[in-house]
């Protein structure tokens, strides 16, 4: 897992994410405007919305891709 992703970072303006994990947990912590940490496992999926400052942490091994949309 590339460091960066552990640390607050955000997509820029227009551009949307989907955290999808194909196995095992993370937590995907977002952290402004209101601190929100969300346990994402298969078949949960997570929406990084443009701007807004999060960073994940995995929960163990985990296997899992981001997808970029604009």
């Amino acid at each position: 897992m590339p460091a960066g992703l552990l640390r607050d970072h955000h997509t820029k303006e227009g551009v949307w994410g989907e955290i999808v994990v194909l196995e095992g947990c993370l937590n995907y912590t977002i952290t402004e405007p209101v601190l929100e940490v969300i346990a994402l496992s298969e078949g949960l999926v997570g929406v990084v919305e443009p701007t807004i400052p999060h960073h994940v942490t995995p929960s163990g091994p985990v296997r899992f891709y981001v997808e970029f949309s604009r």
